[in-house]
């Protein structure tokens, strides 16, 4: 087949983050609830989640603050206010490798205010020292050869310290406040706590820090990290223990995904392109797509993924909340309450998930090119003869006016072919086709498909038939493509600095609801509960292959073809 490339002209798509082609550079964070500062960075207008309004936080060396007033304007303060940001948890894997480097990155860009001061807690005993020297080792530029590296990482880490404790304990948490507030030197105390921590420990800590650690006249804020429970039943206890100590809108639940560029593009590619929105529907669209693929396994993992498995792992969080993302109706606004309430809409209009519209498979072990991969019951750390799925696939329904009967395919797993999480929306076919006979007999290989790839090397492109040049009638099929490496030449932010500068701002619209969260788990607790009682066995599949071949027979159950198996994966 030959290869042609249609490109779409820059200005052809409205992006959330237009730029022009150059040398690569950070991108700034400026939605709608920010201000843009001539050659100044971006100024917040943030709200106080008990009431108080946010006077002092500024950005960069810069005299306005928050809602662009003067420091001098409303109640007195002591210079200003402060941020103090909290990570529970600061020798762990997640804070050493993600957080502590998202806060790093948002310093580097002038994102942060100008007074604000880091904490790691933990149990280890540790000084402020090795824990800077233990944060140094992963904290990263992210562009090589700028300007000033070494500098600005010096003066990130000398407002980095520790303070030891244990979880379940005020006394730790008391220590916390009082080098908080001589942190603080008198101005108004704003507080972010981040819980990387296991979440059989989240209302232990939360109860300890609320009662000692909380500011007494600014806003006291809980980052929490998914999993949020293993069914309704311990998600909705683990709410309610929260909401004894903290109101809902101190409680940011963070699904990293939800900070991915692509994702946040979703809407703006819908909502903003005429193009788009009117084929947004049963009327056009045939099936829609989310894929996550993982080259790797478990890797000594398995121990914590065992109690969870891949659908309470990635189905029931990062795919289900793309997906009411894209299947919404049209927001009222941008403001985050009329969006999530759009996304309840949807989880609340789902069919619950059935065990005939779930395939489920674990990897075992493979040779390939003389290397052997182990399967997932040969990790250590896996109770012997575990049926933990490591792969999921399912169709679910949307039963509302927009989506009656398009099915909306999940499918993800660990050790597979590829790397990959993606959205792929395939159109219906053209009525009464006058180029069927060009085509051949194969029609579903001959409409049109949307592909939105989330990672790695995020993309939009969309597929159509065009005319082979020559004198003969042959059709092939083009992207249309928006390759974000080649349009803009600058570096992404990571999903977790949007989301920290989020929850610093009070912006929740990227985090979920206690109610968002019920829906979800409504879907699909009635089939964990099913597969668990039941100890349904999951089909092996080779390390490194493209999964169970059940899969396969789930979509064709529905006329529906994997679009990520045709031979044709959208690479460029």
């Amino acid at each position: 087949m030959a290869a042609t490339a249609f490109r779409f002209h820059p200005a052809a798509f409205f992006s959330a983050h237009p730029g022009e082609a150059g040398a690569k550079r950070p991108l700034h964070h400026c939605p709608p609830h920010r201000i843009l500062v001539p050659r100044r960075a971006c100024l917040l207008r943030a709200k106080s989640s008990n009431g108080l309004p946010q006077i002092g936080a500024s950005f960069g060396n810069t005299n306005e603050v928050l809602d662009g007033r003067p420091a001098g304007d409303g109640p007195p303060e002591q210079g200003g206010s402060t941020v103090s940001i909290t990570v529970v948890g600061a020798s762990g894997d997640l804070a050493k490798k993600k957080i502590f480097p998202a806060l790093f990155a948002l310093f580097y860009e002038d994102c942060l205010p100008e007074h604000f001061t880091v904490f790691g807690y933990a149990r280890s005993k540790m000084s402020d020292e090795e824990l800077r020297t233990m944060i140094s080792r992963t904290l990263t530029c992210r562009i090589d050869k700028r300007k000033n590296c070494g500098g600005k990482m010096e003066q990130f880490l000398q407002r980095c310290f520790y303070q030891s404790g244990q979880y379940n304990t005020e006394e730790g948490f008391a220590e916390l406040d009082r080098k908080l507030k001589e942190k603080e030197e008198g101005r108004l105390p704003n507080r972010l706590f981040y819980l990387s921590i296991p979440p059989n420990i989240f209302v232990d800590v939360v109860r300890s820090a609320s009662r000692t650690a909380s500011s007494s006249s600014g806003w006291t804020r809980f980052i929490v990290e998914k999993p949020f429970g293993r069914d309704s039943e311990s998600s909705g206890e683990l709410t309610r223990s929260l909401k004894k100590y903290l109101a809902e809108e101190q409680i940011f639940r963070i699904d990293h995904y939800l900070g991915k560029e692509l994702v946040e593009n979703l809407s703006v590619l819908r909502f903003s392109n005429l193009v788009f929105e009117p084929l947004w529907s049963r009327n056009y669209i045939r099936n829609v797509q989310l894929i996550f693929s993982e080259d790797f396994g478990t890797e000594g993992r398995g121990g914590y993924f065992d109690n969870y498995g891949i659908i309470r792992d990635i189905m029931q969080n990062h795919l289900l909340q793309i997906l009411a993302l894209f299947a919404m109706e049209t927001p009222v606004s941008l403001d985050a309450e009329d969006i999530r309430n759009e996304k309840v809409k949807v989880l609340r209009s789902m069919r619950q998930l059935k065990l005939e519209d779930v395939v489920v498979g674990q990897y075992k072990g493979h040779t390939r090119g003389g290397k052997s991969f182990p399967g997932y019951a040969d990790d250590p750390t896996v109770p012997k003869g575990s049926i933990t799925p490591t792969f999921a696939a399912a169709a679910l329904f949307i039963d509302n006016a927009r989506w009656d009967g398009v099915p909306f395919l999940m499918k993800a797993g660990k050790a597979l072919h590829t790397r990959r999480a993606e959205i792929r929306v395939q159109f219906r076919r053209v009525p009464g086709n006058l180029y069927r006979r060009n085509i051949g007999t194969d029609l579903d290989t001959a409409t049109n498909e949307l592909v939105l790839r989330v990672q790695p090397d995020e993309a939009i492109y969309l597929k159509i038939n065009n005319k082979v040049p020559g004198l003969g009638m042959r059709l092939d099929r083009s992207n249309l493509n928006l390759l974000y490496s080649e349009r803009y030449r600058r570096e992404i932010p990571d999903a977790y600095e949007r989301l920290l500068l989020d929850a610093i701002e009070g912006e929740r619209r990227l985090f979920i609801r206690s109610d968002e969260l019920d829906a979800a788990w409504g879907i699909f607790t009635p089939v964990l509960r099913e597969l668990e009682d039941k100890r349904v066995a999951p089909e092996l599949y080779p390390y490194g292959s493209r999964g169970p071949v059940g899969a396969h027979y789930l979509a064709a159950n529905y006329n529906v073809r994997w679009g990520d198996v045709t031979g044709d994966d959208g690479s460029f």
